[in-house]
């Protein structure tokens, strides 16, 4: 193994995973040299002894460091890969307004946003009318609503500059759409879409 790879970070993540689409984004933004190994939870590649034994909890990602050591939880990865750099703030109420907005992300984003877009296009094992589905959908649109509303005073969600809170509620707000739920609805959600784009962040493959 040469010493170029052995200076990388490893990947293990699901390309239509927004969680892992997380990890690629702030790896590309600072510029970090990194392998990517395709991981699909839809064929079980996390449920083997040799990925466990990894991740116990057998998800994606998982960042392997160039020395071997091992960082689970895509949110954890985020605040690891972007101390020390622009996006991850100075300030220590700007880090505080940071990490509420990634666990408004985890908690009253993700379980609705991204789950149906998971059981609606990515697994296919669920459908708009099901009584599950709508009721994420409700929920959704009132977390998205909160954004909109938030991003009607301002550009980004902390500091006035790109962070890891809007690389974490980027990953699945940026194809809601492919679990039913309409932007048109939040031109300010569009336009700060539009502005990450802008900055450099990057769309994931259609699920």
């Amino acid at each position: 193994m040469s010493a170029a790879h052995d200076e990388k970070y490893t990947v293990y993540g699901m390309t239509l995973s927004g969680n892992c689409h997380k990890v690629k984004l702030i790896l590309d933004l600072t510029g970090r040299p990194y392998e990517w190994i395709e991981t699909d939870t839809r064929h079980k590649a996390t449920r083997t002894p040799e990925f466990q034994a990894m991740n116990p909890n057998g998800e994606v990602p998982l960042l392997r460091f160039p020395d071997g050591r091992l960082l689970p939880e895509s949110n954890a990865i985020l605040y690891y890969l972007s101390n020390g750099t622009a996006y991850w703030p100075p300030d220590t109420f700007e880090q505080a307004q940071t990490l509420r907005w990634m666990f408004f992300e985890q908690y009253s984003h993700e379980p609705y946003i991204a789950v149906n877009r998971a059981r609606l296009t990515v697994f296919k094992d669920a459908a708009p009318e099901d009584p599950a589905v709508q009721q994420r959908h409700t929920k959704g649109m009132r977390t998205l609503g909160v954004m909109n509303d938030h991003l009607s005073r301002q550009e980004f969600f902390v500091a006035g500059r790109v962070t890891i809170a809007d690389i974490a509620l980027f990953a699945y707000t940026h194809v809601a759409h492919e679990g039913g739920f309409d932007l048109a609805v939040f031109p300010e959600i569009q336009a700060w879409l539009r502005r990450l784009f802008d900055r450099g962040l990057t769309a994931m493959p259609p699920a």
